[in-house]
């Protein structure tokens, strides 16, 4: 890490904020002093910062494209992915020199504002590298005036983000009555609004509604309208006809964003919607419900590609909302344009969908009909979809989700030509815990797929996973896995299941399996074992390979645990695999520790080999970000211990701090520790903590029922309510298609939790989780 740089360290700095002359800064001046600093004390991204007089020599005196190069190589050392060091603090002035010198002067700028704007510090006090360009204030007020309008647009951008308001803003002011760009005017009216709230929403409600100005849509430049949008929703004022208008009048968009200095704000409609849910607020969803419904039936396929993204957002973030939005968005189902989009969102909004279902089908065999024939057919404005394969099948994967029963004959009629459908069957997009129902026309159609010889990458493993999930019914397949299996030894999972689900023995199948086991991998002799029962060839397969890799490792000992005491003569081998508190710390050795020190305790019941190899898990994943899901799963296994894994609980309560790591740590303490030990109350507030933050939140509520009634205060049955019942969504990251779901799950979740705990049974919830529908209003105004 480098030194830490003071404001009294860094070289060239200039006072005298009230300064308004331009400097002499001529190119052999800005060099004067670079050598003289020492760049070796001081780094960036990549190291020590040596490299930064060349660069800066480069841009002070190099041609145009080699200065632009050098312009891109300073964004990413002293200002990289956002992060600043102390080298950018250092470099602040000679930044400014070679700006003022006239040399990629919009550019130049453009970097000093955002090495200004950086909240992510490294190496340095909060606000040093700001103070390192606000001080050079006096070099870069004056590109206010420049000539050249990207130059005015730059500054205005850079000396805002100083945060130096009583320096800043009568330069801004002035320039602000006699700009003439508009592009430079919006840059203006943000920096002032990011400087004086109050002040920027006054210009910004002249600009919406200038005095004497007709009525009827507003007639000013597109930025100066988006820049005045955001100024009053940066100000807290209230949404109202006007923004929606002129936010309206705007789109499409997409052009006025590709320039913008605001990278949150490129999509204007899309953080617009963004911002009003965020003040959760019943005025704000409706005016998002207003706003996207306008935008969804508008007639140019630009901007319902603008409003499908954006409603993409409203739905990841709000629960009503997307109720609210289906009557939009179901009729663009048959416009070619937008088809897709509609598609995509509904896969991603969970059972709300339900209602879509039956258009979805009839998009998924329009299509599938018009592949199939040749054909193409049109929607209602004469435009074709029909014909389009890839778009049946995105409709039939969400149909799969939603109304599986209803996807089966469609995707059993043509298997081949429906990758998509068949990932959503195979639970790739299905919530946690469902499986497909089982079809005796998909079956048929699977056992002639498995027959294909050169099957595209990844398609036997999903159909040998439906196979597996159907279990017993999907015996008729017996005889096409075990040809596959030679070629796709994965296939042995559904031939395990098929007997687990009490199939009859097949002795032919158990002498494929022997043949395929003797040096084959493990999923096989583990079929081999569930189909008669024999564990020598399971256990010499364990065996080897518990002596390989950390993957290896970790199959192994799962596996060794399912066997319990059948599994005693590995347990050397299992001692033997643990890596030791000296070994490397990687998630995959750090999760092979955990899987052995489960497996001993299943195996054994006996917890004095197990504590010490979690103890050791923990104590190399303590405090590194990369291993927090190490932590989890060591706490995981230590709750399986019981009261044995009571020498774990200093481990466990370090875990309480961390959101993330938080519910499941309790309920391991819940599990180990003395019961008299544990402050109830606490650790339910902590666990509730863990749910707001979104982080945890389906163990965040086990852990509360764990904890019981009594540990609820009133002030934690609100919170928990809230979870339950509030419109902005708690679960808002992960993984696209999957957080509504997840969030749908924890609303439920809560709702149970809460009744429970409360004795409240209207506190129930439908299986789906949905929210009551509400009206789409009228547009504001």
């Amino acid at each position: 890490m480098a030194p830490e740089q003071t404001r009294a360290q860094l070289p060239g700095e200039i006072t005298g904020l009230s300064s308004g002359r331009t400097p002499e800064a001529a190119p052999a001046r800005v060099m004067d002093d670079v050598d003289a600093y020492p760049w070796s004390t001081v780094s960036h991204a990549y190291g020590p910062a040596e490299d930064l007089p060349g660069l800066l020599r480069v841009l002070a005196e190099g041609e145009p494209d080699a200065a632009g190069e050098a312009v891109s190589e300073l964004y990413g050392s002293v200002l990289h992915q956002g992060t600043v060091y102390a080298a950018s603090a250092a470099v602040a002035p000679f930044l400014a020199r070679v700006a003022a010198a006239g040399r990629s002067r919009a550019d130049l700028l453009t970097l000093l504002g955002g090495m200004a704007e950086s909240e992510d510090e490294h190496g340095v006090e909060q606000g040093t590298v700001r103070a390192a360009v606000a001080a050079q204030l006096p070099l870069m007020l004056p590109a206010l005036s420049a000539g050249e309008p990207e130059v005015r647009r730059a500054a205005a951008w850079a000396v805002a983000h100083t945060r130096e308001a009583r320096a800043v803003l009568p330069s801004l002011r002035e320039r602000w009555e006699r700009e003439p760009e508009a592009a430079v005017r919006g840059e203006l009216l943000g920096a002032v609004s990011r400087l004086a709230p109050a002040e920027g929403a006054a210009l910004a409600r002249e600009a919406l509604a200038p005095t004497g100005a007709p009525a009827g849509p507003p007639a000013g430049a597109p930025h100066v309208l988006l820049a005045a949008v955001f100024a009053c929703l940066d100000a807290g004022v209230p949404w109202d006809a006007a923004q929606h208008s002129a936010l309206l009048s705007t789109l499409p968009a997409d052009p006025l964003g590709s320039d913008s200095l605001d990278l949150d704000r490129t999509e204007p409609l899309h953080a617009v919607v963004e911002a009003l849910l965020l003040r959760d607020t019943e005025e704000d969803r409706a005016a998002v419900a207003a706003l996207l419904d306008t935008a969804l039936r508008d007639g140019r396929a630009e901007v319902r590609a603008e409003a499908l993204w954006a409603a993409e957002q409203a739905c990841r973030l709000s629960r009503g909302t997307r109720e609210r939005l289906l009557p939009s968005l179901l009729p663009l189902l048959s416009d070619a344009d937008s088809a897709r989009g509609v598609v995509s969102l509904l896969g991603g909004i969970g059972a709300a969908a339900a209602t879509a279902v039956p258009a979805l089908l009839a998009l998924a065999t329009v299509n599938a009909d018009a592949a199939d024939d040749g054909t193409d057919s049109t929607d209602s404005t004469g435009e074709g979809i029909g014909g389009d394969t890839d778009l049946a099948d995105r409709a039939l994967e969400v149909v799969a989700v939603l109304a599986p029963e209803k996807a089966a004959p469609l995707l059993a009629r043509d298997l081949g030509r429906r990758p998509w459908a068949l990932g959503s069957a195979a639970g790739i997009r299905a919530p946690e815990g469902t499986r497909f129902p089982f079809d005796r026309r998909l079956l048929a159609a699977i056992r002639v797929r498995l027959t294909e010889p050169d099957l595209p990458s990844g398609e036997p493993s999903q159909l040998t996973r439906l196979l597996r999930d159907w279990g017993a019914l999907a015996a008729p397949a017996l005889p096409e896995l075990c040809a596959l299996l030679p070629r796709h030894p994965q296939a042995a999972e559904a031939i395990a299941a098929i007997h687990g689900a009490e199939a009859p023995a097949e002795p032919a199948v158990v002498d494929v399996l022997r043949a395929a086991a003797d040096g084959g991998p493990l999923v096989v002799a583990h079929a081999l074992y569930r189909w008669t029962g024999e564990t020598p060839e399971l256990l010499r397969r364990l065996d080897k390979e518990l002596a390989g890799g950390p993957e290896a490792v970790t199959r192994a000992a799962g596996a060794a645990g399912e066997l319990g005491a059948a599994a005693a003569p590995l347990v050397p081998a299992l001692r033997a695999a643990v890596s030791g508190a000296d070994a490397a710390g990687t998630t995959s050795v750090l999760h092979a520790d955990t899987a052995i020190a489960e497996a001993l305790w299943r195996i054994t019941r006996d917890a004095s080999p197990a504590v010490p190899v979690l103890d050791s898990v923990f104590a190399r994943a303590a405090g590194r970000y990369w291993f927090r899901r190490n932590a989890l799963r060591a706490a995981r296994a230590a709750a399986l211990l019981g009261p044995a894994g009571r020498p774990l609980v200093p481990r466990l309560e370090a875990l309480l701090a961390d959101p993330e790591q938080a519910p499941v740590a309790v309920l391991a303490l819940i599990a180990v520790a003395e019961p008299g030990s544990l402050d109830h109350r606490a650790l339910a507030d902590t666990v509730l903590t863990s749910a707001e933050q979104g982080a945890s939140a389906p163990e965040a509520c086990d852990a509360l029922e764990a904890l019981g009634a009594t540990a609820l205060t009133p002030d934690h049955v609100r919170r928990l309510g809230a979870l339950a019942e509030r419109d902005l969504r708690v679960v808002r990251w992960g993984l696209e298609d999957q957080v509504v779901r997840a969030d749908d799950a924890l609303r439920a979740r809560a709702r149970a939790v809460l009744g429970a705990l409360t004795g409240d049974l209207s506190r129930a919830v439908p299986p789906d989780g949905r929210a009551r529908p509400r009206p789409t209003p009228a547009p504001p105004g």
